[in-house]
């Protein structure tokens, strides 16, 4: 499990394809500081289990993408020197800073627009239509891995409002028009959806 609060941004290294798998090197000093084999690791929000920790200059990691991940996240179009947003699994007894985030990808969504203000900037993301049920204003989504909350929504996209330290630390600081994204919506939503088809 995991909070959505980025830790650092990383890089990606390497892609290579081992037959159906793709094998991502990341780079991130602070998520790899204590990275072991078999350890859980949000990158984009995607959660990846390490296959090798260390890597070449010991500061990078390798985890393995299996069709799934690569058909229904964005991580299909990695590719080296992109940005990623890391996250480590949450540890018992340490604070829920954001909200409750699986690293369970719903969907892909795309960067609208953005739209600049004084001390922050509201981004607009387009929204599939299966997950427009799961969204509502005030409610708490994962964007590319950071726990945002939703300042407006409809049937076809969602707004949120990014203050300057989001700005800084995550990759959402500097995505562009066009670039997808992966979204989590809240698992408390679904829960709640599937108790009450069966109230009915």
């Amino acid at each position: 499990m995991f909070t959505g609060i980025v830790e650092e941004v990383g890089e990606i290294v390497d892609v290579r394809q081992s037959g159906e798998v793709v094998v991502l090197t990341v780079r991130g000093p602070r998520v790899s500081d204590d990275a072991a084999h078999g350890d859980s690791i949000a990158v984009n929000g995607c959660c990846l289990t390490v296959a090798d920790p260390g890597g070449a200059q010991g500061d990078e990691f390798r985890l393995e993408l299996v069709p799934e991940t690569l058909k229904r996240t964005s991580l299909g179009g990695a590719a080296p020197g992109v940005k990623v947003n890391l996250e480590r699994a949450l540890q018992a007894g340490a604070r829920l800073g954001g909200h409750i985030v699986q690293g369970h990808v719903d969907g892909v969504g795309t960067v609208l627009g953005r739209t600049p203000g004084e001390h922050w900037e509201v981004v607009r993301v387009g929204l599939p239509p299966q997950l427009a049920r799961y969204v509502v204003e005030k409610g708490s989504i994962a964007v590319d891995g950071v726990s945002l909350t939703v300042a407006r929504v409809d049937d076809t996209s969602f707004d949120v409002s990014l203050i300057p330290e989001t700005l800084e630390r995550t990759t959402l600081g500097r995505a562009e028009t066009g670039r997808p994204v992966n979204l989590e919506v809240d698992v408390l939503a679904k829960y709640v959806e599937k108790l009450l088809a069966h109230t009915r």
